[in-house]
């Protein structure tokens, strides 16, 4: 299975520093507000797309002014996500582009991903899209159950989910992704083998499945605290987790990370970044950014950031340096979510004898060279990245 992609880079000594090549930058608004939603987004009616490309070019000059993440040309990926940024309709992403001056987005080799929702991502929009560089489109699919897409707050049918992704094929479209939410509440009547049928109906390159989180401070947290809305349970959450991985695996896709599915050649390479170590820019509120081993992220809320960046300082709220201990802890995790899995011989004896009863348990597989985790390892990766590092640093 995991011969059809090549190795992501895992626990290895940590690496001589590189540069910056993958560029996010956060589109913070939506229509409406996701009742399980804990993202940093700001709800507007007709939000202006030429307001926010100015505010991210304000950024973008500091950035290059203060002289420490400032991108290397030409970029390898370029995410935009939010928010929904297709909420910013035609204009936004040419209004981008200009925007980031000198960031050479014509480069023919650029991965550039846009989040988009099946509602606003019209034929117009996928062109203008097109147009100004764009070649991957996710999109927030989560259901075709309407029941479960007006709990969400969702604002499309389902019917809009192959209604979008047709558009987008005939603007030039042919990298997609869906996104896919796993374990919500049971009395909704949501069935996950129909949702699973729908995505593999439209035989998209990529799939991304989501666990429902309870979030404080959201309005499905509040109601879980108030006993008005109940989860899944953990038998449901982890059997239809397993159960997509099983099918989706039959039908070709490569499991290829936690929660990522693709067909050979479609995975995601902007997230491949972050999974990998390598460093990263992030733009617009609430963004982080990652030069080993500084770690900093931007204010969380627009106005403040729009009002930071207007007067041109940096809009960072808060930074850290990453400890040896934190690192190597960061590096077992990264290194344990992917399909590449963890070199054996960058661990002590007493670490390797923790993967062995892993094996024994199911929730791993082994080579000589190296040790990936089993999908229900997967389900338990943070205790198991915690107990590695423990074993590591004994």
């Amino acid at each position: 299975m995991t011969e059809a992609i090549p190795p992501l880079r895992s626990i290895d000594p940590p690496p001589a520093p590189r540069s910056l090549h993958a560029v996010y930058v956060h589109a913070p608004f939506c229509a409406r507000r996701c009742f399980y939603c804990d993202f940093a987004v700001t709800v507007a009616r007709a939000p202006d797309a030429i307001a926010w490309a100015d505010a991210i070019a304000h950024e973008w000059r500091s950035i290059h002014q203060e002289g420490r993440f400032v991108p290397g040309r030409p970029l390898r990926t370029l995410y935009i996500g939010g928010g929904t940024p297709s909420f910013l309709g035609p204009r936004g992403m040419s209004a981008l582009a200009k925007a980031l001056e000198g960031a050479a987005l014509d480069n023919p080799e650029i991965e550039w991903t846009c989040e988009a929702n099946p509602e606003s991502l019209t034929l117009e929009v996928a062109h203008a899209w097109r147009s100004a560089g764009v070649n991957r489109i996710s999109l927030g699919a989560q259901t075709w159950h309407p029941g479960a897409l007006g709990w969400m707050g969702r604002t499309h049918g389902p019917d809009q989910v192959g209604t979008a992704l047709r558009r987008a094929g005939r603007a030039g479209f042919s990298n997609f992704s869906v996104d896919l939410i796993f374990g919500l509440p049971e009395r909704l009547g949501r069935s996950w083998r129909e949702d699973l049928e729908k995505v593999l109906s439209l035989d998209v390159p990529h799939v991304s499945l989501y666990g429902l989180t309870v979030e404080r401070g959201t309005p499905l947290g509040r109601a879980v605290a108030n006993g008005e809305e109940h989860v899944a349970s953990e038998d449901r959450y982890r059997d239809e987790y397993l159960y997509a991985s099983e099918r989706l695996t039959a039908e070709g896709y490569v499991h290829y990370e936690v929660s990522n599915f693709a067909r050979p050649g479609y995975h995601s390479r902007h997230n491949a970044a972050y999974w990998t170590g390598e460093p990263y820019l992030g733009l617009g509120n609430s963004a982080h950014s990652f030069l080993p081993p500084l770690r900093r992220w931007n204010l969380r809320e627009w106005e403040a950031y729009l009002n930071a960046v207007s007067r041109g300082l940096l809009p960072v709220k808060a930074s850290e340096e990453l400890s040896p201990d934190a690192r190597r802890l960061e590096r077992i995790w990264l290194g344990l979510r992917t399909a590449g899995g963890i070199r054996r011989s960058a661990l002590p004896p007493r670490a390797l004898n923790a993967l062995d009863s892993w094996v024994l348990r199911g929730w791993a597989e082994e080579s000589p060279e190296r040790v990936r985790l089993t999908p229900p390892g997967w389900l338990i990766l943070d205790r198991l990245a915690v107990d590695l590092d423990a074993a590591c640093g004994a």
